[in-house]
């Protein structure tokens, strides 16, 4: 967790207000992520929510993905106030097995807070490396940090390899081939119901077109979404409306094919 801000008013003295924020929204959707326009009804600081994810670490390993994916999608597609309890736990209450209530009481947790800040550290380490060398690391608090899209591989044998910033999907594939090329290689994605299966915390259609793409092709949002259209239709998928998209997840007929 980079955790940029605990108080709004970082972002306000930067000129930033919820309008601009929502037009910054607008203007990532030529990446093919969806986003919602709606300006929040105040500033809201990262601090909080980062720790919620810290928490559910902590407390429920197996779903902090899940809980962390629903968190980023809550901040980029909703105008929920993500610095506030409340808010936070309704987000939470969506991620299945999860305590809500419980995680946010734990925010406040000691041991939440030094893990926390321990991830702050660590990402805050990028100067002088690959990231920053490639001009994809960031300096907004006085250190030299890695961004929210950067990936770093690791290897139990202490190989490392880092791809920073935003990437295309070449540069996971030779990091990846490089650190273990005995891993098996699965070809593209064929049948979309598998696949969000499998993936059961749920996928937006870019993120579907890219397993689905054949290699050096780029993503087809519109052939993606078309057979996911086509698999809605036959109740092997569920699709959810999240800003300008949607978020596809497993229907229950694909569930019970996959088990």
């Amino acid at each position: 967790m980079i955790g940029l801000s605990e108080t709004p008013e970082r972002y306000a003295r930067r000129g930033i207000t919820p309008i601009s924020q929502a037009q910054t929204y607008r203007r990532f959707r030529t990446r093919g992520m969806p986003f919602a326009t709606e300006p929040r009804p105040r500033l809201a600081a990262t601090g909080r929510a980062c720790r919620a994810i810290v928490a559910t670490r902590l407390r429920s390993p197996e779903l902090e993905w899940n809980a962390f994916r629903a968190l980023q999608l809550a901040w980029f597609t909703t105008p929920l106030v993500l610095d506030e309890d409340a808010a936070i736990a309704e987000v939470l209450s969506g991620v299945e097995g999860l305590d809500a209530d419980a995680i946010v009481a734990a925010i406040d947790d000691p041991a939440v807070e030094e893990a926390y800040q321990a991830d702050r550290a660590a990402a805050r380490t990028a100067a002088g490396g690959p990231t920053e060398a490639q001009g994809r690391a960031a300096d907004s608090d006085g250190a030299v940090r890695f961004t929210a899209p950067s990936v770093v591989f690791e290897t139990e044998d202490g190989r490392r390899l880092e791809a920073g910033g935003f990437q295309p999907l070449e540069a996971y594939d030779v990091c990846l081939a490089n650190l273990d090329p005995a891993l098996d290689r699965r070809a593209p994605a064929s049948d979309v119901a598998d696949l969000l299966a499998e993936l059961d915390y749920g996928l937006t259609t870019r993120e579907v077109a890219a397993c689905m793409a054949e290699r050096l092709d780029p993503p087809d949002d519109a052939a993606a979404e078309d057979a996911l259209i086509e698999a809605r239709g036959e109740e092997r998928a569920v699709r959810r409306g999240v800003g300008n998209g949607a978020l596809w997840l497993p229907g229950a007929r694909a569930v019970a094919l996959s088990r």
